[in-house]
């Protein structure tokens, strides 16, 4: 067999095997490890949280991270 047939039928090989079973690579009963809260980026979000109401408030013009009104605080 020539090289070029060689590869081709190793590439096609390799195509194939892409279009097998899909499973999810986190079973369920692994995911509760997946929400500990260790794993947040945020160490207090309580506290990011109302950092961000207060940033948005005094900011209302800009719109920086998605929250409405208009800039008073009152909303």
């Amino acid at each position: 067999m020539s090289k070029i047939k060689l590869f081709s039928l190793a590439l096609a090989a390799l195509v194939l095997t892409g279009c097998g079973n899909i499973e999810p690579w986190v079973k369920p009963y692994e995911r509760q490890a997946l929400a500990d809260p260790i794993m947040s980026f945020d160490a207090n979000p309580v506290s990011t949280s109302y950092l961000d109401h207060v940033f948005e408030a005094r900011e209302g013009a800009r719109g920086a991270l998605g929250g409405s009104g208009g800039g008073c605080g009152c909303n």
